[in-house]
């Protein structure tokens, strides 16, 4: 993985900016820091979002009639926490645009779950409009017990890397 340093107005490095869509390789496997999903966590999204399904709002209700025996997770904030991490490791600065992705979701999450992404690069190449690119990564959401629970495979439009 090359990685030219992107610096300010006075020759500071900037750091924390993102991967240019020419930064990074077919193949190149890269994974984020994790998050745990608390109670806190569920409370906020459902109530932001306006998904007071019982099985997110009433914990009684979890306790009589849920399979999982603790509080589900939506897919949803799975999902969303999985963009947070990568937010923070590889798009800040060059991310344009998420185009599409399809999800599955493929075992529950439940509050007090630690959730990481593993990324493999599977497309990088450049659009026909000048800087900018295309960029796909498979990404598997794995919790603390190194279960996947949910993949996903964005295409993200993501500026080029300028030249020195």
């Amino acid at each position: 993985m090359h990685r030219a340093t992107l610096k300010d107005a006075n020759g500071l490095e900037i750091m924390g900016v993102g991967l240019h869509w020419n930064d990074v390789a077919v193949g190149e496997r890269f994974r984020t820091l994790g998050k745990t999903i608390t109670e806190a966590d569920i409370a906020l999204f459902v109530g932001a979002v306006g998904m007071v399904e019982e099985m997110f709002t009433n914990v009684e209700y979890i306790g009589e009639v849920s399979v999982i025996g603790r509080r589900p997770v939506p897919g949803s904030l799975v999902l969303c926490t999985a963009e947070g991490l990568l937010m923070q490791s590889t798009m800040q600065r060059t991310g344009m645009a998420f185009l599409e992705a399809d999800v599955r979701v493929l075992k529950p999450t439940t509050a007090g779950d630690t959730l990481h992404v593993e990324c493999e690069v599977v497309e990088a190449r450049a659009t026909s409009k000048p800087g900018r690119g295309l960029l796909r990564t498979l990404n598997k959401v794995v919790n603390q017990r190194g279960e996947t629970v949910l993949t996903y495979n964005p295409l993200r439009m993501v500026k080029t890397r300028p030249e020195a």
